[in-house]
């Protein structure tokens, strides 16, 4: 956000205002829900579940026109009665930020420069990379030959923005291919 030098200072003068109203004993809170009101007319308003950990807190999202313009916390939800952690107060920043990488991008090896790859091509050759590590490092048989079918040369990482679902599926899949080093994150 650029702000000239005049505009700061008128900024600042009516924050100085307002501040100075308040004290005289001037009840700002009409033009507070105004102006919040002002935000929001002619948005849907949609209750939802902040993805960032296991906590669940409601949010309430507002969008207009496809696209949101404000999350707030439900006050009706016991939980976080209407109260956000930082994450979770960062969800309208996070949506509408032009630096959000939304389609897959790939580096070559050894390379500077990213390209865009279709969602075909990137899971392709995850699956394919997936499979030949399979393949070459499966150890069916430990060094006693007792039986333990595991793929130790894959990591998997959980992420608060998988739910609970997700994180079963991944698990699971997981343990289909032999992989024994699982962790979940929730901070990431």
């Amino acid at each position: 956000m650029k702000m000239s030098r005049r505009d700061f200072l008128k900024a600042t003068s009516a924050g100085i205002a307002c501040f100075g109203l308040a004290q005289l004993g001037f009840d700002l809170e009409p033009l507070r829900a105004y102006g919040a009101r002002l935000k929001i007319s002619g948005a849907k308003e949609v209750v939802s579940v902040c993805p960032f950990c296991s906590v669940s807190c409601h949010v309430v999202a507002h969008v207009k026109d496809g696209r949101l313009v404000n999350v707030e916390g439900d006050p009706d939800y016991p939980i976080n009665e209407g109260a956000l952690c930082a994450k979770g107060a960062a969800i309208l920043s996070l949506t509408n930020n032009p630096h959000r990488v939304t389609k897959p991008l790939y580096r070559a090896p050894f390379g500077d420069t990213w390209e865009e790859k279709d969602w075909e091509w990137v899971l392709d050759r995850i699956a394919r990379r997936v499979k030949d590590l399979r393949d070459r490092d499966f150890l069916p048989t430990n060094g006693r030959g007792q039986r333990v079918n595991r793929l130790e040369s894959l990591f998997s990482l959980g992420t608060s923005h998988m739910d609970n679902e997700e994180c079963a599926l991944v698990h699971q899949a997981m343990r289909m291919l032999g992989v024994v080093h699982m962790d979940h994150q929730a901070r990431i």
